[in-house]
């Protein structure tokens, strides 16, 4: 046997690319995705295939790009031509005679515009007609109206009349006769003016019997009108009333429902109302309220009147209609010439020289009487100066009694106006510029300040808006603090201030808390200074109670932890277990605090056992000096010492003249001045306070487990330590009902029980079991991995 053939490779062509087109050709082959290989079913012996591997990627580009060279380039040079061809037909053929060219080019114009303007259009070769005539003349004609006659028929005119004026031709006047007469004889033709009155006769008496057919027409109809009533009451009869009554049927009662469909129909239909509109366009229509009413102040303050800024009218052409002009007032003037003759005339008739006065058009007579005009025309011309001069010095006079009118008027108008508050504030840069603007100014009048500064500086209306109304805010809360240091606290306007402080808190609550945390965090460090120097210290000032009130009104006091309300309650508690009480300012200022503590725990029920522990010193130091038996007495109160009677009140006259009153707080500041029956009467005031506050807290902890033995020294002191007889009525009522309240609470404690739900078993983790081989032989070794269980 033969060797067997070995089979011939193919070798590809050598490529004629060069250089990096050769390596992206090469780069483009090497990669499989880019490569299609044919695939045969049966390999047949010599068939050559030429198509066996190909390129798609490759041959894909060079098809855009041949396309691009040709149908692209064909596309964008579609219907433009760089070349004017003339082709009018024979223009440059001299062989044809100018006569052909223009009956050629007739012919090839006719044959364009021949044949169906539109290939789908097929009722255009046929013509509608109607009774035999064409629509398309028929809407051509139109339809002659006699102006005299009122009637249908009077709208058509004579024959003759239509011959005689739109016969045509040179004959217009000419009266045809008739073919048969024509052969007969011929009639002398007729003038003008003869057919004109033939044409009017014909034509007044065709009216006048039209006229005599509608009157008797009208005559006629009136007549059988008059007939038919007539005969009508000989037909008609009318049934009598007892017959009438049987035979009415009772007409149905409409239902319900179609009563109420009635009522609906006839309901008002809701209309649209106006959309909201946003805050940005909300504060665009305040700032330009306020600057109308600022430029209208600036007017006022200024002494400009109303009619001097009003425009004035505008040139008023003479082709102007004046459409919707309305004439209030005439104020035009008339231009008007002063003009005196001094004529006399002689018994001759003759005009007399000395008193001669004439134009200067008519003076060019004689010399003597230019001499004469010329002289007259002197003495008209001071006379006139001299009328002027007094017309001017009378004027003058008037206008400025006007004026001095008018500016007695302004006065009082300027003075309102400089006494008026402007409309428009900018933001102070500085506190000192911010108290400024505030000095001297009422309460109404400063919260009206404040108001205009925010709403001509709103966030919407500039970019830098709203930094400068942060720091508004840390003005205003500084402006407060100083208004409570004052000797006479102004507490009445550091209400009326928390609203626009609400506004601002709630347009920019980050700044506000900012604010308001640097200033409890400055008050917590120097209550800790003071304690670290002299072991003990004392309530802060007016100004920091009335911020914690103020925090209470700004943030939300129910959450259970607040970045600003939760160190304000851990401060509050420090002041009331580390503050002695050595004197009455210090007991009301407890007691605020512990007001303040219930608006803050009123909605979570918080318990706040310093509360507590304060109430009870209270009355710890409202009774006499002796040992304190069944309670206890906690820091910052002594059970023995100068301070353990603070509120004891031992004048009987004293006790009977107190009637309960609020404590304000401005009375702090006014304790050395007050004698010294009002200090008692603070002090009973401060006991009914705390009355009051227990019996508060009694309804606000009554559910807690702990409820009786929280309050249990609280009972043992109303009950058995309080000298309630020796107290004023009104006392012993608040006494007696905050024991009351304490009391009616009954002892209950549920048993501690199991829970009756199923407990929820704990994640565990499911062992992995893996095929280990021990000694030859294959078994399952299951240990624990850190797999969650799925």
């Amino acid at each position: 046997m033969g060797k067997a053939s070995k089979r011939k490779r193919k070798v590809s062509p050598p490529s004629t690319a060069k250089g990096p087109v050769k390596s992206a050709m090469a780069m483009v082959k090497s990669n499989p995705f880019e490569v299609k290989v044919n695939r045969q079913k049966f390999n047949i012996l010599g068939r050559k295939t030429k198509n066996d591997v190909g390129l798609p990627g490759v041959s894909r580009s060079k098809a855009i790009k041949k396309r691009t060279q040709t149908l692209l380039k064909e596309y964008k040079e579609r219907e433009k031509t760089n070349v004017f061809k003339d082709k009018r037909f024979g223009e440059y053929n001299t062989k044809i005679s100018p006569e052909e060219k223009m009956i050629r080019r007739f012919t090839l114009e006719r044959q364009q515009n021949y044949g169906k303007k539109s290939i789908y259009n097929l009722n255009e070769d046929e013509e509608l007609t109607h009774y035999g005539q064409s629509l398309a003349e028929i809407e051509k004609l139109n339809d002659i109206v006699d102006s005299d006659s009122d009637t249908e028929e009077g709208g058509t005119l004579s024959a003759e009349l239509t011959a005689a004026h739109f016969g045509g031709g040179g004959g217009l006047l000419r009266k045809k006769p008739p073919s048969g007469q024509q052969d007969e004889e011929e009639e002398k033709p007729k003038s003008r003016k003869e057919l004109i009155e033939e044409m009017i006769a014909k034509s007044k008496q065709e009216k006048q019997e039209r006229q005599t057919r509608r009157e008797s027409a009208l005559e006629l109809t009136e007549k059988l009108d008059k007939d038919w009533k007539e005969i009508q009451t000989l037909i008609a009869r009318k049934t009598p009333k007892s017959e009438r009554k049987d035979k009415e049927v009772e007409k149905p009662k409409p239902d319900e429902y179609d009563m109420i469909v009635r009522e609906l129909g006839f309901e008002m239909k809701a209309k649209p109302s106006e959309r909201m509109k946003t805050e940005e366009e909300l504060a665009k229509e305040e700032q330009a309220r306020l600057q109308k009413l600022e430029a209208d102040r600036l007017r006022r303050m200024r002494g400009i009147d109303e009619q001097e800024n009003k425009k004035k009218p505008s040139h008023v052409s003479a082709d102007d209609l004046a459409d919707g002009f309305i004439l209030d007032k005439d104020d035009r003037h008339l231009l008007s010439y002063k003009v005196r003759f001094k004529i006399s005339f002689r018994e001759d008739g003759k005009e007399d020289d000395e008193n001669e006065e004439e134009s200067e058009e008519e003076s060019n007579e004689d010399e003597e009487d230019v001499a004469a005009n010329s002289h007259s025309d002197l003495e008209s011309d001071l006379e006139s100066e001299e009328e002027a001069a007094g017309n001017t010095e009378q004027k003058k006079h008037k206008t400025n009694e006007s004026e001095s009118q008018n500016v007695e008027e302004l006065d009082p108008k300027m003075k309102a106006a400089k006494s008026e508050l402007p409309y428009v504030f900018a933001v102070p840069e500085s506190y000192e510029t911010f108290k400024s603007l505030l000095a001297g100014r009422t309460i109404e009048e400063q919260l009206i300040i404040v108001e205009r500064i925010q709403k001509w500086n709103h966030p919407s209306l500039a970019v830098g808006n709203k930094a400068k109304l942060e720091k508004l805010f840390g003005f205003l809360l500084e402006y407060i603090g100083e208004l409570a240091t004052l000797d006479l606290p102004e507490l009445r306007a550091i209400d009326k201030l928390v609203l626009p402080l609400y506004n601002l808190c709630q347009m920019f609550p980050e700044a506000a808390s900012d604010s308001i945390k640097f200033i409890l965090r400055d008050a917590a460090h120097d209550m800790e200074e003071v304690i670290e120097v002299k072991g003990r210290a004392t309530f802060p000032g007016l100004d920091t109670l009335i911020y914690l009130k103020i925090t209470s009104l700004l943030f939300p006091t129910s959450d259970f932890w607040h970045p600003i309300v939760t160190p304000a309650f851990t401060y509050m508690s420090q002041l009331l277990t580390k503050c002695r009480i050595t004197t009455l300012q210090d007991v009301i200022k407890g007691l605020f605090i512990c007001c303040l503590f219930l608006e803050y725990v009123s909605l979570s029920r918080r318990f706040v056992p310093e509360l507590i522990n304060f109430l009870l010193g209270v009355l710890h130091v409202s009774l006499p000096k002796k040992q304190a038996q069944g309670y206890t007495v906690v820091h910052p109160f002594t059970p023995v010492g100068k301070n353990s009677e603070l509120l004891l009140v031992c004048d009987k006259k004293d006790l009977e003249s107190w009637q309960k009153q609020k404590l304000p707080l401005s009375i702090v500041n006014k304790l050395k001045e007050t004698s010294r029956t009002e200090i008692n009467h603070i002090r009973l005031s401060c006991l009914a306070l705390c009355f009051d506050l227990i019996k508060k807290c009694t309804a606000l902890y009554e559910s807690l487990p702990s409820f009786h033995e929280i309050m249990h020294p609280v009972r043992i002191v109303l009950t058995q330590h309080v000298p309630v007889n020796e107290y004023p009525e009104k006392l012993q009522e608040l006494y007696h009902s905050a024991l009351k309240e304490l009391e009616s609470k009954v002892k209950h404690y549920t048993p501690l029980i199991c829970e009756k739900r199923k407990p929820v078993p704990l994640k565990q983790y499911t062992p992995k079991i893996m095929k280990h081989q021990f000694g030859g032989s294959s078994a399952l070794c299951p240990f624990l991995s850190c797999m969650p269980r799925q």
